[in-house]
């Protein structure tokens, strides 16, 4: 195990969010105002991940008055407190910049439901797990069958 990683062992969280791209989320985020701090949600559709370890990445995108407004929010960091996933999204892509060119119904996503959505969670807890263990992650794209 080199450097980085351990460090990444020592320093990331225990927990992370099974985040995808198509993603509907809410992310809590600590910013300050002058002495005082709050936690301020970003909902919004994820439409990148980047980096890997501690160094994981999440872009994520919102409509606010018209206006697209994207931010990138780092999965280890602080001052995020929670990623709280509202629907998933059934894409196809591994990243949605395509979406910065639509406005209004044109920037929706596909919801994923039914026995997809619960297999690529199950997915997902596995890739979390093993992305701060150094260990080989599950191919997302085309989940293991349930034992039900």
């Amino acid at each position: 195990m080199n450097l980085i990683e351990q460090l990444g062992k020592e320093n990331g969280k225990k927990t992370v969010p099974s985040v995808r791209v198509g993603d509907t989320v809410r992310v809590h985020y600590l910013i300050k105002e002058g002495d005082k701090e709050r936690v301020q949600p970003f909902a919004g559709t994820v439409i990148a991940l980047r980096g890997r370890g501690i160094a994981r990445n999440v872009l994520v995108r919102r409509l606010v008055q018209g206006e697209g407004v994207e931010r990138i929010f780092p999965l280890h960091s602080p001052r995020v407190k929670e990623i709280e996933v509202m629907r998933r999204g059934d894409v196809r892509r591994a990243k949605l910049y395509f979406l910065r060119d639509r406005v209004g119904k044109k920037t929706r996503v596909d919801e994923l439901l039914g026995e997809r959505a619960r297999r690529f969670d199950q997915a997902g807890e596995v890739n979390a797990a093993a992305d701060l263990s150094g260990a080989p992650s599950v191919d997302k794209t085309d989940p293991q069958p349930v034992q039900v």
